[in-house]
């Protein structure tokens, strides 16, 4: 998995239907409750239904389930940029009108008959009491539209049926821009972020080395409603035993040999945020049992302190051991296994969804562009490549490639000669 600030590309091309929307049906894209209560509530007065979605993958969801004549779209969304969000739906849903709260419409989009309803919901919604729009005049409106104006609402995209494990064109719509690929393993993985992300609940992130585990964590928190808190990791096995407990819950001055002065713990740190513990499998079990403490009431102990502190923070664990085994072999504690394994999202190994190593390889050389002049890549690197078992995921894939870069110096191609895998694991 690799980073991408802007990626929204479906697989799928949309198939449109003949059958037209329901009249003075509309999409709701907002992650403002409170507006989409107002707007909601104002729309419905005047005989529409409204079906809401907190961001642009579920409002892409809404409109691939059933057609709809109207789409509303804040000026934020949680998962999206919303130039990025116009842009596709102009391409697969030119017969919806797409409306922003600013009143502003697609210029691509069919223009609905009854524009006038939802800029004036519009204008409800964006006042709390809707006092200023008191005055507005009364519009006599029509039942039903003309058979003419509904013709030009017709249309609404549906996806044909997909191949079996193929990903459908909601399913791709899914995808986290964090993400690179189409395959079901992958588009699973931002599912079940997108799922749990707006809870507070304890999350594991459970994968082979190399497969983006921090990236998940970081794509909860930039989900949440804590996204302006601190985000804090942890690598419980890049630091001693004997400092871990220090490292995490803070400790004061004159605790141990060499606390010249106290200092504020991790969890600490993260208030309000998210807290990353990657690794957890390698947390020594004395350690677990003082995280289990924080974990069950929210309260900790500085090391060389007596009076707990309370600290509200969102866990997200990650490891590439099976914390469940290591529980049964005694060898992590099964009571914070089941606090930690409240959800679960499995990163794959690069080598169960190969067809997406051409596009991470794209990917990658993007990158690197960016601060060395272009390089593509010959078919016959490209075969190399996939033909490769990836032990070490999509880090590898990465290393690879700056490595195959190097060796190709000035040309600007990359070929199969430069592809070099060195050492494995256990090979020496």
């Amino acid at each position: 998995m690799a980073t991408s600030s802007t990626q929204l590309t479906r697989s799928v091309q949309p198939v449109f239907s003949s059958k037209p929307a329901p009249a003075r049906t509309a999409v709701l894209a907002s992650a403002d409750l409170s507006f989409r209560q107002r707007v909601k509530e104002t729309l419905t007065g005047l005989h529409w239904k409204v079906r809401e979605a907190a961001g642009g993958a579920e409002a892409m969801a809404h409109l691939d389930a059933a057609p709809a004549e109207a789409v509303i779209l804040d000026s934020w969304l949680p998962d999206l940029e919303v130039r990025e969000f116009i842009a596709e739906f102009e391409k697969l849903y030119p017969s919806v009108d797409l409306v922003t709260v600013d009143g502003v419409s697609a210029t691509t989009t069919v223009r609905s008959p009854r524009r006038n309803e939802i800029l004036y919901a519009l204008r409800r919604g964006q006042d709390d009491d809707g006092a200023i729009w008191n005055s507005a005049p009364v519009i006599d409106w029509p039942e039903e539209a003309p058979k003419a104006e509904a013709a030009k609402v017709s249309g609404a995209t549906h996806v044909a049926a997909s191949p079996a494990g193929k990903p459908s064109m909601a399913d791709s719509a899914c995808r986290l821009p964090e993400f690179i690929g189409n395959h079901q393993a992958m588009l699973e993985v931002s599912r079940r972020i997108r799922l749990v992300a707006q809870r507070s609940t304890a999350v594991l992130v459970q994968g082979p080395t190399g497969t983006g585990k921090e990236l998940v964590a970081r794509a909860l928190h930039r989900l949440s409603a804590r996204s302006s808190r601190p985000f804090v990791a942890l690598n419980c096995a890049a630091i001693p035993e004997a400092l871990l407990e220090a490292e995490l819950f803070g400790h004061t001055r004159g605790a141990f040999t060499g606390a010249v002065q106290g200092r504020v713990g991790r969890i600490e740190a993260a208030q309000g945020g998210t807290l990353f513990l990657d690794e957890i499998g390698e947390m020594p079990l004395p350690l677990q049992a003082k995280l289990l403490r924080f974990v069950e009431c929210g309260e900790l102990q500085r090391v060389g302190d007596n009076e707990p502190v309370r600290v509200d923070v969102r866990i997200v664990a990650a490891t590439h051991r099976s914390l469940a085994a290591l529980a049964a072999e005694g060898a992590f504690r099964a009571d914070l296994y089941y606090r930690l394994a409240v959800f679960l999202i499995r990163t794959p190994a690069l080598v169960s969804h190969k067809e997406d190593v051409p596009l991470l390889v794209q990917h990658f050389l993007n990158a690197m562009a960016a601060t060395s002049p272009a390089k593509s890549i010959t078919p016959a690197a490209m075969e190399k490549l996939g033909a490769y078992r990836w032990p070490g995921n999509v880090r590898e894939l990465e290393h690879v490639l700056e490595r195959a870069w190097i060796l190709a110096e000035g040309r600007p191609e990359i070929d199969s000669d430069e592809i070099e895998f060195g050492e494995q694991a256990g090979d020496f």
